[in-house]
């Protein structure tokens, strides 16, 4: 029951982090391979307020979220934008770069340590169940990963927005013509992704660490998500996520001499038999 737990945590958090690549690439057909650097910027934000400012963690980490989205914003506007009608390749390749000055950057202003992070006392310790030791921060993630779960699936099935956002993305020129603004949708989304990526760097820190090579270090783990999940489908994210946190955690415990590789097997065995993913489009029909 502990290993269920504690895969199901991992599972979350890794959701939270990987669910705003799947709205960028997924939802916008934008290949972000910097969604890693936008977790590592809501991470650091997170940790300054906390250490330096000393803002309390459930206002710090928001604001981790908010500055992600605005840097989002601004890529989005000044450099993201003009890659939208480019290759996958050119996308590729100009994000990977994005990872590289980031990274560059964190070296220069925060060194190479690991930041680390004070929970306030209601987060840390644990529940006593008959049986199970709950984590009270695991425990939070879960809730936190299940409410942004059902509030994406919202946003995005049943709002006028993910309407006009789906129809952005299948046809710009028919839905400029319906009046939808597109390049707004485009950037209020792109945010959105980003905002997303910074939550969850910040509430990563605790359980994953924060250190300058974060956007590298995780950056197949988001991929895997979006693989095995299904491309731009929240509800595929979720299941996906949870099913790589539970069988990295169990394959971890029960065969520690293959480490993280269980993962990747479980990657092939499901793009085997189902090679567009648990909820792909294709899968849909």
């Amino acid at each position: 029951m502990t290993i269920i737990f504690d895969g199901l945590a991992a599972g979350m958090l890794l959701f939270l982090i990987s669910v705003g690549l799947s709205v960028t690439l997924g939802l916008m057909n934008f290949v972000n391979l910097a969604h890693g650097a936008f977790a590592m910027l809501g991470g650091y934000v997170c940790a300054l307020l906390l250490a330096r400012a000393g803002v309390p963690f459930l206002l710090a980490a928001p604001a981790g979220a908010i500055v992600a989205a605005l840097a989002g914003v601004v890529l989005e506007r000044t450099l993201y934008r003009r890659l939208y009608g480019a290759s996958h390749l050119d996308q590729v390749l100009f994000s990977i770069g994005i990872n590289f000055m980031a990274i560059s950057a964190a070296h220069y202003f925060f060194g190479a340590q690991q930041q680390a992070i004070v929970l306030p006392d209601f987060l840390r310790g644990q529940i006593k169940l008959p049986g199970l030791d709950v984590g009270v921060y695991r425990l939070f993630l879960i809730v936190i990963g299940l409410t942004l779960a059902l509030g994406l699936q919202w946003l995005v099935g049943s709002t006028r927005f993910g309407a006009q956002l789906r129809a952005a993305v299948d046809n710009p020129r028919a839905a400029r013509g319906l009046g939808i603004n597109v390049e707004r949708i485009f950037t209020l989304t792109f945010a959105l992704g980003s905002g997303l990526a910074g939550l969850g760097g910040a509430l990563g820190i605790e359980m994953l660490g924060l250190d300058p090579s974060f956007p590298l270090k995780y950056i197949v783990s988001f991929l895997i998500v979006v693989a095995v999940g299904g491309s731009g489908n929240i509800k595929g994210s979720l299941i996906a996520s949870l099913m790589l946190g539970l069988f990295d955690v169990a394959g971890k415990y029960y065969l520690p001499q293959a480490g993280a590789f269980v993962i990747y097997v479980v990657m092939v065995v499901m793009l085997i038999a189902r090679p567009q993913g648990l909820f792909g489009r294709s899968a849909a029909k």
